[in-house]
């Protein structure tokens, strides 16, 4: 058995691995019969010669491999026939951007196994980024706090070598005492937390948060049941609003409510359209709407905050939002709401990214894929021998849309 590591060439070109060097060594040496490949490449965050010290062969043809992974979509015409490939290939939503890769996918019999759909019998994700985007997502809301208010200026994290220089970094930030809401309870609300713990920062329940002040910065990390009501008045169930979003209202921007005293939002939490936004363009407008600053790292355009009107980027990461024009502004300007939305923000920490991806994946996927599949690697299959497969039927209207 041979697996391949691909080159990432979609352009921004992606620093990220699926294997750190140490880790393709620790496949090697545990499933036995097993041998590693990698392409070259000068932008990856690990260089090939790590990799060779590794014992990790470090050429350009991968055709003999059996599985080929990468991070980002493949560029179409760079599929091989028949292969089996592993990355996130974002065509599951239905993304137009991408309906020409599924076809080509489909067009060459290629396998494709989509680390989105790697999911237990719950439908529970086994392996993703999220940590890695709460993580820099909590740090660029520090960023943009000073940098709005001329408080401080931290350096990008990606100009760090890896989150210890990021905490590093926030050792020596003194914010007034603000109040910080980060919405949601999975990976990625649970990274941003992570970096607030990292400086110590204070965390309430949101009794608290909602009804005292204080003399220092604290944050508060709300979930679904904190901000969203049933509309006919019976008690929240979980199970209830994720079948149905819509029998329920979201209270987040209600008058002495969340958005009436929170200074900076950290948005982690996944929305569906069939729910209540968090607030609408109109309440933004109210004197007492607070938030001066928005970090919103689930990056739904138009979604569950309607600042969010474009992606940002690493190298360009705020832009303004003025509530009263309803049109992009001056982030730095006083009535401006400055906005972070980056779509790929464990490329600030490539390396740390990397490896953490690559544990789940070493310890959580490969036996199924090395060894005994018990199902994990067949509900993630969208595509085999020119098919779509029974769970991902639903695409082939989008596959064949003209």
């Amino acid at each position: 058995m041979i697996l391949g590591l691909l080159r990432e060439e979609k352009i921004p070109h992606e620093r990220r691995t699926p294997f750190t060097p140490a880790q393709c060594k620790l496949v090697m040496d545990q499933f036995r019969g097993t041998a590693m490949a990698i392409q070259p490449c000068a932008y990856r965050c690990y260089p090939d010669d790590e990799y060779r010290a590794a014992g990790v062969e470090v050429r350009e043809d991968l055709g003999d491999c059996d599985y080929l992974l990468g991070i980002k979509e493949v560029p179409p015409d760079k599929l091989i026939e028949g292969k089996s490939y592993l990355f996130f290939s974002h065509t599951i939503k239905k993304q137009t951007y991408n309906r020409p890769l599924l076809r080509e996918i489909l067009s060459r019999n290629v396998r494709l196994i989509d680390y989105e759909c790697l999911v237990d019998e719950q439908d529970n994700r086994v392996i993703g980024f999220g940590r890695f985007a709460g993580l820099v997502g909590a740090y660029n809301a520090f960023m943009g706090y000073g940098r709005k208010y001329g408080l401080f200026e931290l350096p990008h994290a990606e100009s760090l070598h890896d989150k210890k220089e990021m905490f590093n970094a926030l050792e020596n930030v003194a914010l007034p005492n603000v109040k910080i809401a980060v919405t949601g309870g999975g990976r990625v609300g649970n990274g941003a937390c992570e970096t607030f713990g990292a400086v110590e920062m204070r965390k309430v329940t949101p009794y608290e948060f909602l009804n005292y002040t204080f003399r220092e910065p604290v944050y508060v990390q709300l979930h679904s049941e904190d901000y969203y009501v049933s509309r006919d008045g019976s008690p929240y169930s979980s199970h209830a609003f994720h079948n149905d979003p819509a029998a329920f209202r979201c209270t987040f921007s209600e008058n002495r409510s969340f958005a009436s005293v929170t200074d900076i939002i950290v948005h982690c939490a996944y929305w569906d359209p069939r729910a209540d936004i968090l607030f609408s363009r109109e309440r933004m407008k109210d004197p007492d709407f607070r938030v001066s600053v928005i970090a919103d790292i689930t990056c739904d355009i138009d979604g569950s905050i309607p600042s969010t009107t474009r992606p940002s980027t690493i190298s360009d990461k705020f832009y303004g939002y003025n509530p009263l024009t309803g049109e992009e502004d001056d982030p730095l300007s006083k009535q401006a709401i400055m906005v972070m939305a980056i779509d790929n923000l464990p490329c600030e920490l490539p390396r740390d990214a990397s490896e953490g991806f690559g544990k789940h994946l070493f310890e959580r996927v490969l036996p199924h894929m090395l060894e005994h599949d018990n199902g994990l690697i067949e509900r993630a299959t969208i595509a085999r021998e020119g098919q779509l497969m029974p769970r991902f039927a639903y695409l082939k209207d989008f596959v064949e849309e003209s």
